[in-house]
């Protein structure tokens, strides 16, 4: 019988307990030696840790694998309920097959593309222009490879909630009184008096945009331009909103990012190992926040440090070299990126606790009138999206500082 999301979280809170009260233990310069609750010499030790941490992060995947189905469950549900609904009053709308078209795709197919002197206005100031001598250049001059530009590989929104919205603000209810006065009372006794109170809260959704300037000639290479607007434009949005997710400070037109929440917690690392700081966050969450973490976020360099820890005798604590070994600490996955600030580390509860509404996805427009850019055979293509990001409980994140 397989357990439940419940009994497999309890199961990881008393491994990451157990882990953590060995490296206790160890001290800070992870002395084998003086570990007394494993057997063995420090070989043995180490394995032993080595093992617990191996099974740690197997429960952590079935805990993951467990929200995910149940939020595959719960989209589905919400789906079928509004078709009942829509149902019972006579308004099913006509179902049709619609066939996805990437960005690319629906731009060279687009009447934009067919009739650019119909095109819509767009008010934007001259950039580089992507043309044949600094752009694309035709196939036949050159072999098929496009080597891209290094870019941050994208992760974060993997691990955030995702609904869509017709609103232009987020509103909700957070509870920001609660006193609990609750007590045993003796026959005629005087009841505990508690206290609720509710404050309406918002989150702008805002937009994210991007443009590129493009001479006709290159609109005509339709399969090359197809592809690459599709990924090199929608990379920028995307890059941007993860950049916004985490350090966005909230003004308009900025999305309101963790590191800016009111009321986010902090742990600073002092004297402790990484992993220490971090699982003091981690409690943090859970105790004053009353949350469980599901996510930390950490730039490269600071994971590299956790993952090159070595014990008193040399010896690699995460795995040898010869083992990629998987970015997870304490049982929860690490996303890498260099979007969060050196230094810093952020551990939240992402999956219970956040949700990034689309008010409207990534569109694309084309105009030939910005500037001279009709007599002079040139096209602006701008690319945007709308969206907000809502953070339910600042407490439900902490920042780990000085890592």
């Amino acid at each position: 019988m397989s357990e439940t999301l419940k009994q497999l979280e309890e199961k990881l809170a008393a491994k990451r307990k157990q882990l953590y009260d060995i490296f206790q233990e160890a001290g800070a310069d992870r002395d084998m030696s003086k570990i007394k609750s494993l057997d063995g010499d420090n070989a043995a030790k180490l394995e032993a840790i080595q093992t617990l941490n191996k099974e740690l992060n197997g429960i952590g995947q079935e805990i993951e694998a467990k929200k995910s189905i149940d939020n595959i469950y719960d989209s589905v549900a919400s789906a079928h309920n509004e078709q009942l609904k829509q149902e019972a009053v006579g308004k099913v709308p006509e179902k049709k097959e619609v066939e996805p078209k990437s960005i690319g795709e629906m731009f060279v197919k687009s009447g934009a593309m067919e009739h650019k002197e119909k095109s819509f206005h767009v008010d934007v100031d001259t950039k580089t222009l992507f043309q044949t001598s600094a752009g694309w250049d035709p196939e036949e001059r050159r072999i098929p490879r496009v080597e891209l530009y290094p870019t941050q590989e994208l992760g974060i929104m993997d691990y955030i909630p995702t609904g869509n919205t017709d609103r232009d603000l987020i509103k909700y209810m957070k509870e920001s009184t609660f006193t609990n006065n609750a007590a045993e009372a003796s026959a005629g006794g005087t009841y505990g008096e508690g206290a609720l109170a509710l404050t309406e809260t918002s989150d702008e959704v805002e937009k994210i945009t991007v443009w590129l300037p493009v001479t006709d000639e290159q609109m005509e290479d339709v399969p090359g331009i197809a592809a690459y607007v599709n990924s090199r434009l929608s990379y920028m949005i995307n890059a941007r909103l993860e950049t916004q997710v985490l350090t966005g400070d909230g003004s308009t037109p900025n999305l309101l990012g963790t590191l800016n929440l009111t009321s986010l917690q902090s742990q600073a690392k002092g004297a402790d190992p990484v992993p220490d700081a971090i699982h003091k966050a981690m409690t943090l969450v859970e105790s004053t926040g009353f949350a469980k973490p599901t996510l930390i976020v950490m730039h490269p360099n600071d994971w590299q440090g956790v993952r090159l820890l070595r014990t008193a005798d040399g010896i690699y604590i995460f795995g040898s070299p010869m083992e990629a070994g998987p970015k997870r600490l304490w049982g929860l996955p690490v996303v890498t990126t260099t979007f969060e600030t050196e230094n810093t580390a952020i551990v939240g509860a992402y999956r219970g606790y956040s949700m990034f509404f689309v008010r409207r996805g990534i569109e694309f427009a084309v105009s030939n009138s910005h500037d001279d850019y009709f007599i002079k055979g040139k096209q602006a293509i701008r690319c945007d999206m709308r969206g907000a990001m809502v953070h339910f409980r600042d407490t439900a994140f902490c920042e780990v500082t000085s890592i």
